[in-house]
């Protein structure tokens, strides 16, 4: 059995005699639903066998094409967030500094994913967890606290894609209401995406069982990404000339600047990447590398369409939810509306499995997904998961400015800080004084970075705090 967390000195000093062992090329096997702890033989050379320890998990590892995890990476970048990318990064930073920051920031984040995909099999250990990882090269420590950003990261991105199924709900109800109709409020549409998610998240086990899903999620995706576009490009044509400026004063630009800033590497990272790397077949490198070429070459295409589009029609007033800025057929934007909320009810079973395989793994819930047994834990514990998030999210429906925090803190901490000094830590002995450096720069950089998010995250909240109030109608 390979116990989670960080293990002693002695096991990593052992491990960690497999790295020098360079070029690994990993045979295929064939994983069942369920994992136990085992140690797979691999060829280095075709002469040299090694051990690569896998732990114990409930759920599926080494099943998925190259080509699925792509379209899992591509669900998450092109999912409803996009469509408020034209309002929260174009708007704070315009035309020149928006265009060239997603693009340099697609860059980056592809260089600091490929730290993370190189790693997952380093000093003989799969690691299919972050907080392996980390603990692995760090200790328990690191461990512990890496499992507590990761999840209170991808605890508020779930609430935030509720809040976001909620919001898009309620604009189709609007869309139909009567004039004289009460109108419902937005808690109560929250509540009901919340029982979607629920729904979905007991009735697929884990990751790798999205199969067919990740291809609706691209159907749907495409759906509200082209209606946007050519209801923006309608609205466009027809407009006076836009306003491009930079909105308020000298000083309050500071604030909006650094933390649209801290939203570009965001939108192109899962803070996830090991337990989707573990889904992937062998050999897991150059297969998941394959997969992080495809979601940022073709697989970024959508969304900057949307981006770049929906701020050139609308300028400094872009919404942060772009269909609500783009006029059109009732119907057109109302299918717009509810293929923004079935992606995000996709995209959350995605960012929410990390926590499902905590769950089923301590549990043991191993074995046929509809046993009473498994289905009944699934239940009570995804659907508990599901409905304290949805609680959250209605009452703290402005949850947007604590997840700019989150992500200054978490996000960004684990996608490029870690990501640089890990491979740092891992590979010096094989790093040239320049590539040293370089790693370093990064890590100082990046820090520098998230406390500046932090802080303007902050001075955001406290903006924002007169406008706060629990189970708001927004």
């Amino acid at each position: 059995m390979v116990e989670e967390g960080g293990g002693g000195e002695d096991e990593r000093g052992r491990l960690l005699a497999a790295e020098e062992i360079q070029e690994i090329f990993v045979v295929e096997t064939n994983m069942n639903a369920t994992t136990e702890a085992v140690n797979l033989k691999v060829n280095v050379r075709g002469d040299t066998v090694v051990d690569i320890q896998i732990p114990d998990t409930a759920h599926q590892i080494s099943t998925d094409s190259w080509f699925q995890v792509a379209f899992v990476l591509t669900t998450g970048t092109n999912s409803a967030y996009v469509l408020g990318y034209s309002g929260t990064i174009m708007v704070p930073l315009g035309w020149i500094g928006g265009v060239v920051g997603l693009f340099l920031a697609a860059a980056i984040s592809l260089y600091a994913n490929t730290l993370i995909a190189k790693l997952h099999e380093f000093g003989g250990k799969r690691h299919i967890r972050y907080r392996d990882l980390v603990g692995f090269i760090y200790g328990s420590k690191a461990y512990h606290l890496t499992w507590g950003l990761q999840y209170i990261n991808l605890f508020l991105i779930n609430c935030g894609f509720i809040i976001l199924a909620g919001s898009a709900l309620k604009a189709v109800y609007v869309l139909f209401r009567d004039e004289y109709e009460h109108t419902i409020k937005l808690p109560y549409c929250i509540a009901i995406a919340g029982i979607i998610c629920a729904v979905f998240a007991i009735g697929i086990p884990h990751l790798s069982a999205l199969g067919t899903w990740l291809v609706f999620s691209t159907i749907l995706s495409l759906i509200y990404i082209i209606v946007a576009i050519i209801l923006s490009v309608r609205d466009g044509v027809k407009a006076p000339a836009r306003d491009y400026e930079i909105q308020g004063s000298s000083f309050s630009k500071i604030f909006t600047i650094t933390g649209a800033a801290a939203n570009l590497f965001c939108a192109f990272n899962t803070g996830m990447l090991p337990e989707i790397q573990a889904t992937v077949r062998q050999p897991v490198v150059k297969n998941m590398m394959k997969a992080l070429y495809f979601q940022f070459t073709a697989g970024v295409l959508p969304m900057y369409a949307v981006t770049f589009i929906g701020y050139w029609a609308y300028g400094s007033s872009t919404s942060t939810y772009l269909l609500n800025s783009v006029d059109g057929p009732l119907w057109v934007k109302a299918i717009a509306h509810v293929s923004a909320i079935l992606q995000s009810v996709i995209s959350l079973h995605i960012y929410a499995s990390p926590t499902y395989e905590y769950m089923d793994t301590k549990f043991g819930i191993k074995g046929n997904s509809l046993a009473i047994k498994n289905l009944m834990f699934r239940i009570m514990a995804r659907g508990g998961y599901i409905a304290v998030s949805t609680l959250i999210s209605a009452l703290l429906p402005f949850l947007g400015d604590f997840m700019s925090f989150s992500g200054a803190v978490s996000t960004s901490p684990l996608t490029f800080i870690l990501a640089n000094h890990m491979y740092y830590k891992a590979k010096k002995k094989n790093l040239n004084p320049m590539q040293k450096l370089w790693h370093w720069l990064n890590v100082v950089f990046f820090s520098f970075m998230s406390v500046a998010a932090a802080i303007a995250a902050v001075r955001l909240i406290v903006a924002d705090s007169k406008n706060f109030h629990v189970f708001a109608d927004l």
